[in-house]
């Protein structure tokens, strides 16, 4: 944060506020656990805050601390929209464009409160009045104990506070292996293990509590599995017929596109997943090097994100879609070398 916005900051936050936070549409690790961690630093310096979330998130993630206190939108969409008409300040994590909240868009564009980002992906949009973005940051998780030290103290860190955002780090960081994992990164997270992250404890719970219904998925997902060599790419579809068939709950898909990345010279990874009820095809990219899936995502599927890993999305069929995806490789190939 510049010394502007710090200033800013401070300023509002030196008397009450009504503050309202919110993640982007299908929250993950690094939404949930910066937007709680950033609550009970609120919560805890006397601010009334809530947390706001589009829809709901995925249940290896209810274990964190207060996620209990979170309002669903699509759930209970009269209350949530008394917070978000009467907050005074609204801080929006883990996404840059109102757009990322799906149907919440309308309401926050109708708010009247002042808005502040903290985002790490690419070209944020303008609404806010104290933008905090820095695409090279590992997580918004990160981003948030950097806020918390820049207009406070990180003595103010609980270890509530530490426990959420040590798992949107380790999340948004693939346990610490992706590129964006810095020296930083790592005194970062000694810091909140100091201040009392569970680590052991936080892996176990985001990663070894699978239903059996998420690993007939991932059976699933890697048997329908396409490598295509000359391209150094590899893709996985996931009907809706599929999910409905090894009874999908969210999250259940989480990770999987990572698995085509595990492949030997596979730089380029990918999965589409029917979603019937939103009438589109649901498409995560991930690369290793310099291929950009944020470019890539952009371009052709109404997505982006960062530089190795971005989101997108199709009004076509599944089948339509992969044919689309596969007939654009041809003209990516020199970038596919590795």
């Amino acid at each position: 944060m510049n010394k502007e916005d710090i200033k800013a900051t401070k300023s509002l936050l030196s008397t009450p506020q009504k503050i309202v936070i919110i993640p982007h549409k299908n929250p993950d690790g690094d939404a949930i656990g910066s937007t709680l961690g950033l609550w009970h630093y609120l919560k805890n310096i006397g601010q009334d805050v809530i947390v706001i979330a589009p829809n709901n998130f995925p249940k290896f993630l209810k274990w964190m601390p207060g996620q209990e206190e979170i309002v669903i939108f699509e759930d209970d969409k009269e209350r949530a929209q008394k917070y978000i008409t009467d907050a005074s300040l609204i801080f929006t994590l883990d996404f840059n464009h109102l757009s990322r909240v799906g149907f919440m868009q309308e309401s926050l564009e109708a708010a009247e409160g002042t808005f502040i980002m903290i985002d790490h992906h690419q070209a944020p949009a303008d609404y806010a009045k104290v933008t905090y973005s820095d695409v090279s940051m590992s997580s918004t998780c990160e981003m948030v104990y950097n806020f918390i030290e820049a207009i406070d103290s990180t003595s103010k860190i609980t270890s509530d506070i530490a426990n959420c955002l040590y798992t949107g780090i380790m999340t948004d960081t693939g346990s610490f292996k992706y590129s964006s994992t810095t020296s930083r990164t790592h005194r970062v997270v000694a810091d909140l293990i100091d201040k009392g992250a569970e680590n052991l404890d936080i892996h176990n719970k985001v990663f070894d509590t699978n239903s059996p219904s998420r690993l007939h998925i991932l059976g699933c997902a890697l048997k329908n599995m396409v490598i295509l060599e000359d391209y150094h790419t590899a893709y996985i579809t996931l009907s809706q017929e599929e999910l409905d068939q090894n009874n999908f709950k969210k999250g259940d898909t989480e990770g999987i596109v990572n698995y085509g990345l595990t492949l030997d010279n596979i730089i380029f990874a990918v999965i589409f997943i029917e979603n019937k009820d939103e009438g589109i095809i649901k498409i995560s990219f991930r690369s290793q090097g310099d291929f950009s899936v944020n470019e890539f995502a952009r371009a052709h599927f109404e997505g982006g994100g960062h530089d190795n890993a971005a989101g997108g999305k199709s009004d076509f069929s599944l089948q339509e879609t992969t044919t689309k995806f596969v007939g654009l490789l041809d003209s990516y190939k020199d970038k596919l070398k590795g």
